[in-house]
C-alpha cells in the first residue's frame, strides 16, 4: 500500500513522462505548484518506488520512468478521468450526424476519427465478429460436379453460393457431408469454423470421402467468404511519431502484426465487456509487448456488436483515451439503436 506522498509522486512522474517522453527527476517534480516536498525527500521516495518495482531508472539518466507495474498501479488507482473536450465532442457528434448507408461505413469512420483524436492507432471490430454462429448448412446438388451451398447464420442471415465439388462425390456422400457439418458446426462461432473443419470434421470425413483435403478446402472457402472478420484499422503509421519507437525493428514487428487479421483478432479474444486496459507484456501478442491496448465494447439491446481498440505506446495518455472510448462506444450504441428503427 503506497503512502499518500508516494501516490502523489508516482502520479506526477507518470503524468510528466506521458507528456515529455523524458525521464523525470526529483527537481522537476519539486517545481510543480502542487508539490510541497524537497528534491531530497522526493528522491528518497522515488528510490522506494523503484524498489517496489513501480519505477525504472534508464542507465543514461538520473531520472525515472514508470515500469509496466507502475503504469498498472496508475491506471487502477491514480488516474483522473476528465470529460471529453468540447472540440472532440463536436467532431464525434458531427461524425454521427453524417449520412451513412452501410454499417461497415460507420465502423470505418469511427476508426478514422479515433486515430485523429488520439494520434494513436485505432482498431475497430465490426458487428458480431465473435458472436455470429452457423445455424444451418445445406448442399443442394445441381449436377455431378456442382451444388448450391445454403448458409444460415445465428442472426437470420441466409446466403446461397454455388460451389464446385471434387470428383467422386456422390449424392449419398453429399447428404452424409451435410449431416456431419450440421452436427459438428451448428452453433460454432464463425471465427472458429476453420479450426473445427480441419480437426473434428476432417477426421470424420476421411472415413468415407477419398478426396478429403480437397473437399475440406472447398468447404473452408465457402464458409470463409462469409466469415472473414471485419477489422477496420486507422492510423497504423502513427506509431512512427512516438519517440520510443525510433528502432526500425520494433516498428516493423508492430506494423507487420497490424497487417495480419488473425493476430489482430487474437488481441481482442476473451476481452470482457466494458473498458479494458492491457499494458505492455499483459498483451497476448509479443509484437506489442511495448505497447498498451485499451478496448471498449459497444452493444445494442443487450447484444455485443463489436469492440473498439486504441493501440499506442505504454507512455499513452490513458485518461484521454479511456474517456474518448467510453464516450464513443456509448454514442455508437445510441447510433445503432436509431439505425435499427
Amino acid at each position: 500500500m503506497l503512502s499518500e506522498r508516494q501516490r502523489m509522486i508516482l502520479t506526477a512522474i507518470v503524468d510528466d513522462y506521458i507528456r515529455s517522453a523524458e525521464p523525470v527527476g526529483s527537481r522537476s517534480i519539486s517545481k510543480r505548484g502542487d508539490v510541497i516536498y524537497s528534491p531530497a525527500t522526493i528522491r528518497n521516495e522515488m528510490a522506494d518506488l523503484e524498489e517496489l518495482g513501480l519505477l525504472e531508472q534508464p542507465h543514461t539518466s538520473a531520472g525515472r520512468i514508470p515500469s509496466i507495474k507502475g503504469y498498472r498501479y496508475y491506471v487502477d488507482h491514480l488516474i483522473r478521468l476528465g470529460g471529453v473536450g468540447e472540440q472532440d465532442v463536436l467532431k464525434i457528434r458531427g461524425f454521427f450526424a453524417e449520412k451513412m448507408n452501410l454499417w461497415e461505413e460507420v465502423v470505418s469512420h469511427a476508426a478514422t476519427i479515433l486515430s485523429q483524436l488520439t494520434n494513436y492507432t485505432s482498431i475497430v471490430l465490426g458487428p458480431e465478429t465473435f458472436s455470429t454462429t452457423l445455424k444451418h448448412f445445406q448442399l443442394v446438388p445441381l449436377n455431378e460436379s456442382s451444388a448450391v451451398a445454403i448458409i444460415v447464420t445465428s442472426t437470420g442471415h441466409v446466403e446461397h453460393r454455388t460451389v464446385t465439388l471434387p470428383e467422386g462425390i456422390g449424392m449419398d456422400d453429399v447428404q452424409k457431408i451435410v449431416n456431419l457439418l450440421n452436427d459438428k458446426l451448428a452453433d460454432v462461432p464463425f471465427i472458429k469454423i476453420k479450426s473445427v473443419l480441419h480437426n473434428e470434421v476432417g477426421r470424420e470425413l476421411s472415413r468415407f470421402v477419398d478426396r478429403c483435403e480437397q473437399l475440406l478446402q472447398v468447404l473452408e472457402n465457402t464458409l470463409a467468404e462469409k466469415t472473414e472478420p471485419k477489422v477496420f484499422l486507422s492510423g497504423a503509421t502513427n506509431i512512427l511519431t512516438q519517440p520510443e519507437f525510433k528502432d526500425v525493428d520494433k516498428v516493423k514487428n508492430i506494423l507487420d502484426m497490424l497487417e495480419e487479421t488473425p493476430k489482430l483478432m487474437q488481441l481482442f479474444q476473451s476481452v470482457p465487456e466494458g473498458i479494458q486496459v492491457r499494458i505492455g507484456t499483459e498483451n497476448v501478442v509479443e509484437a506489442i509487448n511495448q505497447c498498451s491496448l485499451i478496448t471498449a465494447s459497444y452493444s445494442y439491446d443487450g447484444q455485443s456488436l463489436g469492440t473498439i481498440g486504441i493501440l499506442g505506446p505504454t507512455r499513452m495518455d490513458y485518461g484521454k483515451v479511456i474517456s474518448l472510448l467510453d464516450f464513443l462506444s456509448k454514442d455508437m450504441a445510441l447510433f445503432m439503436a436509431r439505425w435499427q428503427k
